[in-house]
């Protein structure tokens, strides 16, 4: 039997001595450390850390790590979790008419780069049915009233529960959830923003930043909140340009680094590389 990979994931108050515990546990358990970093935060004072860990030639008994492990969480006051280094989350993808982001996802995904289990595509439009059906992956079209989003939203929720839907990406899907909504999947929704926020909100960013003359084009994926494009940042990128360059070049360059942006916020959400720090995140790359 060939040797399994575990990542071991704490929050707690920061104090002397913690990677010192943690690390002198696993050795006891019989674990080998192959990935070990951790970061005490001065302002908030929380203490974060990840570590992938070796369990040679055999899977280790959770049930008896956790009962054993949680002893010293406790000790500590660690908020903890201990799961498979590849967990392929069940998740869904919401999009409405642009594809740009949605085709990098799913290409990504059946070449196994982006470690997924992508159970849904929804959308606001039937646009773009045609293109996840291609990847053999179920497509639901849930119309949105503007009366009463209360309707959509329930179908949605009904779908994603069937599916026991673990993340949500929001790939250009051009859709304000509610409050309820985001408390409910906090953490566990990553939106794609085509600048870096808070700049060019609305309509038609790339005309805004041509107006202004910008020199660098920019996009942010974050998490999803109740306020409009202020979840904490995952990523962010960036590609210089010049006043050769028209809102249509700008809107071409834009939609590359979105692509890559999400791809990259998603890929780093699935390894269990991002902590929530208050409105930021920490993450081990």
């Amino acid at each position: 039997m060939t040797s399994k990979e575990y990542i071991l994931r704490g929050v707690c108050p920061d104090a002397l001595g913690l990677v010192a515990k943690v690390s002198n546990f696993l050795n006891e358990n019989n674990l080998f450390i192959k990935e070990s970093a951790h970061y005490g935060d001065p302002e908030t004072e929380k203490f974060f850390m990840r570590i992938k860990v070796i369990s040679p030639n055999k899977e280790i008994n959770k049930i008896d790590f956790n009962k054993n492990f949680n002893v010293l969480a406790n000790e500590i006051s660690m908020e903890w979790s201990f799961e498979d280094a590849v967990l392929n989350p069940n998740t869904s993808i919401f999009v409405s008419k642009y594809s740009h982001c949605l085709q990098d996802l799913l290409y990504r995904h059946s070449v196994n780069a982006l470690k997924l289990n992508i159970k849904s595509v929804i959308s606001n439009h039937p646009d773009l049915e045609k293109i996840v059906v291609g990847y053999g992956i179920p497509f639901y079209f849930v119309e949105v009233a503007k009366s009463d989003k209360k309707i959509s939203e329930k179908k949605i929720k009904d779908i994603l529960l069937k599916d026991e839907v673990d993340l949500i990406i929001l790939a250009r899907y051009m859709q304000i959830l509610s409050n309820e909504f985001c408390e409910e999947y906090y953490g566990r929704i990553i939106n794609i923003h085509h600048s870096f926020l808070p700049s060019f909100k609305g309509a038609k960013p790339y005309h805004q930043a041509y107006s202004k003359g910008v020199k660098i084009l920019g996009a942010t994926a974050h998490y999803v909140t109740g306020d409009l494009d202020e979840g904490p940042i995952i990523e962010q990128t960036v590609d210089r340009i010049d006043h050769t360059k028209s809102p249509e070049d700008m809107e071409v360059i834009g939609r590359d680094i979105e692509s890559i942006t999400l791809a990259k916020a998603v890929q780093y959400h699935s390894e269990q590389r991002v902590f929530l720090n208050d409105n930021k995140t920490v993450i081990f790359k």
